[in-house]
């Protein structure tokens, strides 16, 4: 084998990525949202007007991936999307009432996952785990550029 299994951080990241999708999953089901839509709306009550493209770079999703959030958050009535005034093959998305409600709901629940990482860690400790998680992206991203 190319590394020792004791040696290996993936497996720690991914399972700490799996456990807070699957606490935010549960906190955000009574609002009826899943997490990608729950990102979505949090991103479009910061960025009203974002484009599906850009709300996908925002949300780190497909712009495929995205455009199916839309459908379904749009049939339910949580977001409405318009053409751009000056681009007309731009859809401008906003929250609905009924997006907004949603929101509130799921990201107060959400926001308990949150704050439990945070109070973890001191500030000092946050910044300091947000420079390494950088610095593992970095190196994912070497890695995977000599790989070809």
């Amino acid at each position: 084998m190319g590394m020792p299994a004791d040696e290996r951080l993936g497996l720690d990241i991914k399972r700490s990525e799996q456990a807070l999708i699957a606490a935010k999953q549960a906190a955000v089901r009574p609002a009826g949202l899943t997490v990608p839509q729950y990102a979505a709306l949090l991103v479009l009550a910061a960025s009203p007007g974002i484009s599906g493209a850009a709300l996908a770079r925002t949300c780190l999703v497909t712009p495929q991936a995205m455009t199916v959030v839309l459908k379904n958050l749009e049939e339910r009535g949580l977001v409405e999307r318009s053409p751009h005034p000056w681009h007309r093959n731009v859809l401008e998305t906003r929250l609905t009432e009924a997006g907004q409600a949603a929101l509130e709901v799921a990201d107060e629940r959400a926001s308990v996952i949150e704050r439990a990482i945070a109070d973890e860690f001191s500030a000092e400790e946050r910044q300091t785990l947000r420079s390494m998680l950088a610095r593992c992206n970095d190196a994912i991203a070497r890695a995977a550029s000599e790989l070809g």
